[in-house]
This record gives structure tokens, C-alpha cells and sequence, in this order.
């Protein structure tokens, strides 16, 4: 649907004030949305995921570990496809009121894609250079969005996420380098074309959800705090966004109905769309591209083979009436 068309139709959450907020600058922030008893829950399975990172002392395809990680301090970037590693990760994800207010962005019929969950760990957990989402799995039109979940109440000096007002309906910029190499973030001499002195960053309690459009430019700085940010990332779009490449953050959940109905026809945007690499044989992590690190052999055979594992997950025939309860 076009934004007019979405705009036509009733919300269950937001504002039509916050609807054209968020069409015009591509970003909203919803602050306390989530039920306390909900945040309880994820800070709980997030503290077991953690507690399973301590046995590692190399990031795979679902940690990704800071340098200095050890088991008597785990330091995490990221977890990769938290849908996949517990069933409370994807209860929230498609039961919560997240799909809802997805639905009042996209339209009724509403398509989950993936999810991850960024840790910022205290302390100096690391920037996000500013990037635009979709160019790592890029869709037939330019309906999908990220919904944030604030674990923890954020503030100036943990890191929150920043973005640049009104970037969705700007340019698309390349995220290889010169050596046309994948980095996944915006060239210095582009970012100079863009007012990064405008951005937002949105703080906010424990509960709070940020939302960012595919095509705006957002990042976070350092966490500069004694407390983490953990933030948990869930990507929806409409139910006629097909992607075209491999996701790179697989799931047997992708492309599962959350709301409404599946699309028999697809929408395509006439914008065109710049191809990230192949993902289909493994993904190191955003972090791990942007500053250019260099996984040894062992880590990319492993991510191989779990990457390989998580895609025959979701091998089954394709299920156009797969839908999740409302």
C-alpha cells in the first residue's frame, strides 16, 4: 500500500498524527508501549542467551562477541535471529502489540522478515556507522520497517539510536567501498551530503519502541555508560514486499503472516535498489563489515554451516495461507 492508502485506513495504536510523523521523516518513537510484564520476560531470556555466550571465544552465526569477551565477562554485540534461539523471542514478535503497530505502517496485511538483537554493552559498546537497512536485503517496494524494543531505560550516553529526519524520502546510497568491497555503511564523502547534524536520537524508558523506515539513514554512538542498551530488533513489511536476495539473518519464521493476509500479487517500487553479496552461504554481522574485520577460516566454515542448517529450516513448501494468530 502507499502511505496515502495506509493513511486511509483506521489504526489500533498510533496517532494519525505519529502515522504522518513517520512518513514524513521515516522514524517514530513510541515511548512505554510495551507491558512491563513483557519487558520482564525478554530481559529474562536475554540474560539465558548471554549465559550461553560465556562458553564462547570466537563470534559464529548467532554471537556476535565483542573483543574482550570471556566467560567471566561476556561482552555481546549482537544475537543473530533471536526468533530462532527461544520461543519467547517469537511470542513477542507475533503475538505482541508490535505486529499491530506494524500493521498501522504498513497496512493490515503484515509479513515478519527477521530479527536480531544489538547489546551496545556498557562501557564502550561499539558504534553503528549510519546505513540504510534495505540494502542488505532489499524488497520489492519500500514498506519494511524496524521496530526497537528498549530492554532498559536508554539515555544520551548509552548509544540510542539516531536518525536523520526525512532520509526514507531521500537518496539511496552505496554501502561499498572503493575497492567495491560490501561495508555496509555510507562513504564519508556521503555522509558529508547528509545533514547528520539533524539526526535524533531517541532515548526513552524501558518499553519504549523505536521504528525506522528501511531507507532512512540511521546509526548509534558508543556506549560511553556503566549500563548496556540491549536493543531488540524486529523487521516487518507489507504483505506484498517480496525480497529478492537471500536474508542474511535467516529464519524458518520468514515471511510468516503476523496480521491479516497473505499477497497475491506483489508491489514493485519503480526506485531502484542497490544489491548487497550473496548471504546465501553465511553472514559475518554489521559490525564485523563496518569495521572491515577479518574472520579466520574456522569462524566462516562455521557460519557456512550454520547459515546452511537455518535456511533447511525453512525448506518446506511455501505456505501462502501461513498466518500466526492475532
Amino acid at each position: 500500500m502507499t502511505p496515502e492508502q495506509v493513511l486511509a485506513k483506521r489504526a489500533k495504536v498510533i496517532s494519525q498524527q505519529q502515522r504522518e510523523f513517520y512518513f514524513n521523516n521515516g522514524y517514530l518513537l513510541l515511548e512505554k508501549v510495551i507491558p512491563q510484564p513483557w519487558v520482564d520476560r525478554l530481559i529474562n531470556v536475554t540474560n539465558e542467551m548471554v549465559d550461553q555466550s560465556r562458553r564462547l571465544t570466537k563470534s559464529d552465526m548467532i554471537f556476535d562477541l565483542e573483543p574482550g569477551h570471556t566467560a567471566e565477562n561476556p561482552r555481546l554485540r549482537r544475537l543473530t535471529s533471536p526468533v530462532e534461539q527461544h520461543s519467547v523471542y517469537w511470542e513477542f514478535a507475533s503475538e505482541s502489540i508490535l505486529a499491530d503497530i506494524a500493521a498501522d505502517l504498513v497496512g493490515p496485511d503484515v509479513k515478519f522478515h527477521h530479527s536480531k538483537l544489538n547489546f551496545k554493552w556498557a562501557e564502550g559498546g561499539e558504534e553503528v556507522k549510519w546505513h540504510q537497512d534495505i540494502s542488505y536485503w532489499p524488497h520489492t517496494n519500500y514498506s519494511p520497517l524496524t521496530i526497537g524494543t528498549y530492554l532498559y531505560d536508554v539515555g544520551d550516553q548509552q548509544g540510542p539510536l539516531g536518525v536523520i529526519p526525512g532520509s526514507n524520502n531521500g537518496e539511496l546510497f552505496s554501502q561499498y567501498n572503493a575497492r567495491d568491497q560490501w561495508v555496509g555503511c555510507l562513504a564519508n564523502e556521503d555522509v558529508a551530503k547528509v545533514d547528520v547534524a539533524s539526526a535524533d536520537y531517541l532515548t526513552g524508558p524501558a518499553g519504549s519502541v523505536t521504528i525506522h523506515n528501511c531507507r532512512a539513514i540511521h546509526g548509534s554512538k558508543v556506549n560511553t555508560s556503566d549500563t548496556g542498551r540491549p536493543l531488540l530488533l524486529n523487521v516487518y513489511s507489507a504483505a506484498n514486499a517480496f525480497p529478492y536476495t537471500a536474508n542474511p539473518l535467516p529464519s524458518k519464521y520468514e515471511g510468516t503472516i503476523v496480521r491479516g493476509q497473505a499477497a497475491r500479487w506483489a508491489r514493485h517500487d519503480d526506485r531502484p535498489c542497490e544489491v548487497p553479496p550473496d548471504w546465501s552461504s553465511g553472514y559475518t554481522s554489521l559490525y564485523a563489515l563496518q569495521q572491515e574485520e577479518e574472520w579466520d577460516e574456522d569462524q566462516l566454515e562455521e557460519i557456512s554451516k550454520q547459515s546452511a542448517d537455518m535456511r533447511g529450516q525453512g525448506d518446506a513448501p511455501y505456505d501462502p495461507n501461513a498466518t500466526v494468530a492475532e
